[in-house]
């Protein structure tokens, strides 16, 4: 986790302390309902949440120093609390095994990022929503290749965009669920030395559903689905951040990010307005992308288990959900702030010399009756003229002046296939499918 490039709710999450409070509620929950069954004392669940509601600070130090002599977390946790309990302690971890409480803690943290991530993904698509409904009819060309192809809107554009993350944020909900499954079966998985109505039991106080059979760890395919679902999000990050750093450029500039009263651009050149945080985005989602990849090749474990997949977890846990948390909400910031130059998209639609055009006249010379590869052709030989004149010369004009053009379509017929408005007959039809 970089501190430069993270959010103190999310951050939160993945803190020592935090991790050992969700431990502590695991070992507690299980104890209590083995009260119940008859397997322990009642006592012992009762003596955990006494001091438990006193609100303890949780020694980070102190527990980090014992694991550092034992070579284990998890015993290294019980011990402390059981110097901080007293005897009633010794029932803790009755029948448990040290994944059951590390992979139902993993669940946990990554149920409690996915709501910040949901939420970050409400307010980026209320974002894009409110600047698309803006530039709903705003004229730009749409692009293939990076080249002219024909009109769109802006708000097109943006409207392109939120039905993207709208799936991302269906895919995360789907992750979500996926992912928050709870563990409590002991070696190996076969419940031989604890109920499985403890697992039901502290599933339903954590918030889990039950992982059907654990194998001692809850299996990585589950994890493997959820962050290469946070890749996805990232490629629509990246995706949304090109395209504004491609508009920006100086021989573009139809839209760029918000420079900030007293911002500087360049070290070197005072002129400088740079796409800074859409760059930022782009590196952020190479590095959200490269964690899906180690989480794919934690899914293959040996036989029940082995801890293979665990020193990746406690890089990728943290700095994915970290970094994407970031990440979304700079999109949020640069999509709220985006300065729109209607006027310059005009101007670069206009530069080209009608050629956004050529569609239509080719369309309608083939139902004047030309064949297509004729049609093609006429319409060709006169956009090339035009391409070469780098704008100089108006298509309309030399379709006026192509004989065998006229010979089809009539002046007043030509004029009206430059019509920019006909592109834009089904822009309502469009929103209404993307915003309902």
């Amino acid at each position: 986790m970089v501190p430069r490039y993270a959010r103190p709710d999310m951050t939160a999450i993945w803190e020592p302390e935090a991790k050992y409070r969700i431990w502590f509620e695991i070992e507690a929950h299980a104890t209590e309902k083995l009260g119940e069954l008859g397997v322990v004392p009642p006592s012992a669940g009762k003596a955990l949440w006494d001091w438990w509601a006193t609100n303890p600070k949780i020694d980070v130090e102190a527990i980090d120093e014992k694991e550092r002599i034992l070579k284990h977390d998890v015993i290294a946790f019980l011990d402390w609390v059981a110097e901080q309990v007293g005897p009633e302690a010794r029932f803790m971890h009755q029948g448990m095994t040290s994944s059951d409480v590390l992979d139902t803690t993993l669940a946990v943290q990554l149920a409690q990022a996915s709501d910040i991530l949901l939420a970050d993904l409400d307010d980026l698509l209320a974002a894009i929503k409110r600047r698309a409904e803006e530039h709903k009819y705003t004229a730009t060309i749409g692009r293939s290749h990076g080249i002219h192809a024909e009109p769109v809107t802006f708000g097109l554009k943006l409207a392109q965009a939120y039905a993207e993350f709208d799936r991302c944020k269906a895919r995360l909900k789907a992750a979500r669920a996926e992912i928050a499954t709870c563990a409590i079966s002991g070696a190996v998985g076969t419940f031989a030395n604890i109920d499985p109505s403890v697992e039901e039991y502290v599933a339903g106080k954590m918030g889990l559903s039950v992982e059907p059979v654990s194998t001692q760890v809850i299996p990585r395919d589950r994890h493997a689905m959820y962050f290469s679902t946070l890749a996805v999000i990232a490629g629509s990050i990246e995706r949304l951040a090109i395209e504004i750093r491609h508009l920006q450029r100086t021989e573009v500039l139809e839209a760029e990010e918000y420079f900030a009263p007293g911002q500087k651009g360049s070290s070197a050149m005072p002129h400088k307005r740079n796409p800074i945080l859409t760059e930022n985005l782009t590196g952020q989602a190479r590095m959200i992308r490269a964690y899906a990849l180690p989480a794919l090749e934690n899914v293959a474990l040996w036989h029940e288990r082995d801890i293979s997949h665990s020193s990746v977890e406690r890089f990728i846990g943290p700095d994915a959900t970290i970094t994407l948390d970031f990440a979304l909400a700079r999109l949020t910031n640069v999509v709220d702030k985006l300065l729109v130059y209607p006027e310059r998209m005009q101007a670069n639609m206009d530069r080209m010399g009608g050629l956004i055009h050529s569609q239509r006249v080719l369309l309608a010379l083939t139902q004047a009756g030309k064949t297509r590869d004729d049609a093609y052709r006429l319409v060709q030989r006169n956009a090339m003229k035009v391409w070469e004149s780098d704008g100089r010369l108006m298509l309309l004009d030399l379709l006026k002046q192509d004989e065998e053009v006229t010979a089809a379509l009539s002046e007043k017929e030509l004029e009206e296939k430059f019509d920019l408005d006909y592109h834009f007959k089904h822009v309502d039809t469009i929103f209404a499918r993307v915003f309902g």
